[in-house]
């Protein structure tokens, strides 16, 4: 299986950490399934299967090209035969920046991205599939993108923005309270805010960004036992630590480590 990275263009760059391009899978073999984290970050998926397209769980076809929101749980998405897929890895407060609508309308599902593009007559999926090289349709992409930024003029909220930065560099573990008077807001008007931009509350947020850290301590081996990492990252014990794993992930971490190829951030490919 084979990943590349790519920076979007300078014009994305306040909305668009990466774009990710995966390929991989093969004839006659099992499905291939990949396990969506939760990230605290929004993404958008083409997906183009030789067996047809990508499925979530019962077996739901997905969208040729789909956006998806904040997730709070694992999700497995399968696909059989070969593969080549390009994905838009966005910041958290993207979706309603880039697309005009509040974020928490798409939190723990998708939406069709041919349902806005025929709005703006830019048939992003049919371009896609006539495209002739991946880096035209990360251009095709990042068109489309920049097209609903000029046509939507959403400002960015640099307040939720401050917020959300706070909250990951302290690895989910500034207090809420601390933020609302750093911002100087009351907590309704926090909680409201955080929600059309972000797509889940203020507090599950800051549970992510420390799952996403303990996470990041796994992936790099930096830790000696489990309790280092549940301290380290501000769970009450191990099992508390285990719990939240487990919720976010549907695995022990043990289990996780083995059970997981993360080629793709936050999208490992899960080996059974």
């Amino acid at each position: 299986m084979n990943c590349k990275l790519v920076q979007p263009p300078d014009y994305l760059k306040r909305y668009v950490r990466y774009f990710w391009i995966l390929e991989g899978g093969s004839n006659g073999c099992a499905p291939t399934t990949f396990v969506a984290l939760p990230d605290g970050c929004p993404g958008m998926i083409f997906g183009q299967a030789e067996e047809g397209t990508f499925s979530e769980s019962h077996d739901y076809k997905l969208p040729e090209v789909f956006l998806y929101g904040q997730t709070t749980k694992h999700t497995e998405i399968r696909t059989a035969g070969k593969f080549n897929t390009i994905g838009v890895y966005f910041y958290p407060d993207a979706v309603k920046s880039i697309f005009g609508f509040s974020a928490v309308e798409i939190t723990n599902t998708c939406l069709d991205v041919d349902l806005t593009s025929k709005k703006t007559d830019y048939n992003l999926a049919e371009r896609l599939l006539n495209s002739s090289s991946q880096a035209h349709q990360i251009e095709l992409i990042s068109g489309y993108l920049i097209n609903l930024i000029t046509k939507n003029r959403n400002v960015p909220d640099d307040l939720t923005q401050h917020a959300v930065s706070k909250m990951i560099s302290s690895n989910g573990n500034i207090t809420l309270k601390e933020l609302q008077q750093d911002l100087r807001l009351s907590e309704r008007s926090f909680e409201r805010r955080f929600n059309q931009h972000i797509g889940i509350s203020p507090k599950l947020f800051s549970r992510v960004c420390r799952f996403q850290a303990s996470l990041s301590q796994l992936r790099n081996n930096k830790y000696n036992i489990l309790t280092d990492v549940a301290f380290e990252n501000g769970y009450a014990d191990q099992s508390h630590f285990i719990r939240s794993f487990k919720e976010f992930t549907g695995f022990s971490p043990e289990q996780y480590q083995k059970q997981s190829n993360e080629l793709v951030e936050n999208f490992p490919e899960l080996i059974k």
